[in-house]
């Protein structure tokens, strides 16, 4: 890669003095220790209170459990976060959806007028790359949205761009996930399954989608990511993770949900940002809580998954 110019050099040291890194993800990112990043929109947007702050903290005890150090994104009064503390979680998880839901393209608004900002799958990815963090783990990536396939999540765009490895249990599967994992492949993203052949379909092991390779261990996903880098190719990887099979909700179960809480989003002309938080409060209730207990098993699993990856990308 051709060497960088002063004025490159200027505007990243611009943005980093932008980013608060937190003591410890500091110290073990200048020991080239492993880390992971994990997004703050299933405090802010994605599950209530206090299952939201719960469940963000069996996130990162499941990373440093399994010997990462976790670091949490968010923005809190303006200013974008590498990792926070339990008392700034707390604010975030009591804040919700009074938080702005913060994408890309509102990373400058919460920053300008000083909000507080719970960042999603494309923020995340924005800040962590920025602080040289190497994997995030989350939940589910956004895409394209059932019934309106001109309503594509920014999630998929960042990932064509952001060299960061992103583990999940596929795309939420509230979406269109055919064409969601078409997008990808024309994006030139590849996707990882981790001991799958099939894509997840985020609460279901299976959706039916076959993987581009099956990884059998985080060795060779860790092989993949640096061959990626070495070549120059641009944008990252979707790592996707089967939910536990204990913790599995029925495809069918979950799809009658979805479809009933689709057609509730539609006749009040929900749609856009609002509509993710809208359909999995919806589908929570639909099926009495089942959704809720796999959506926090995948997410932990995930983070166990991602801290594993990332200490064999560190040795």
């Amino acid at each position: 890669m051709p060497p960088k110019t002063v004025n490159q050099k200027s505007q990243i040291v611009n943005l980093m003095s932008q980013i608060l890194i937190h003591p410890a993800v500091a110290g073990a990112l200048q020991q080239h220790q492993a880390v992971v990043a994990l997004e703050s929109t299933v405090i802010t947007h994605g599950l209530a209170y206090p299952f939201n702050k719960n469940t963000a903290l069996e996130m990162e005890n499941a990373v440093s459990a399994a010997g990462a150090q976790p670091a949490t994104i968010a923005v809190l009064g303006g200013q974008m976060m590498a990792g926070i503390s339990e008392a700034q979680l707390e604010h975030l998880a009591l804040a919700g959806n009074r938080a702005r839901k913060c994408s890309v393209r509102d990373l400058g608004i919460a920053v300008g007028l000083g909000q507080d900002g719970g960042t999603t799958v494309a923020a995340t990815m924005f800040i962590a790359a920025k602080v040289g963090i190497q994997v995030f783990a989350t939940g589910g990536i956004g895409g394209v949205h059932r019934g309106h396939p001109f309503d594509v999540s920014a999630d998929l765009v960042e990932l064509s761009r952001t060299p960061v490895t992103v583990v999940c249990a596929g795309a939420k599967a509230l979406l269109d996930l055919p064409l969601t994992f078409e997008h990808l492949e024309t994006l030139g993203v590849p996707v990882i399954g981790y001991q799958t052949d099939e894509i997840p379909a985020f609460y279901s092991r299976k959706s039916g989608l076959k993987v581009d390779i099956n990884a059998q261990s985080v060795d060779d996903i860790a092989k993949i990511i640096r061959a990626r880098r070495k070549l120059g190719l641009p944008g990252g990887e979707l790592v996707c993770v089967p939910v536990p099979a204990e913790d599995e909700l029925d495809i069918h179960i979950a799809e009658k949900a979805i479809v009933e809480a689709q057609a509730l989003a539609d006749a009040q002309g929900i749609h856009g940002a609002a509509s993710t938080p809208f359909l999995l409060s919806q589908i929570a209730r639909l099926t009495n809580g089942a959704s809720v207990r796999a959506n926090t098993a995948l997410l932990i699993n995930n983070a166990r998954v991602a801290a594993a990856l990332a200490t064999a990308l560190a040795n």
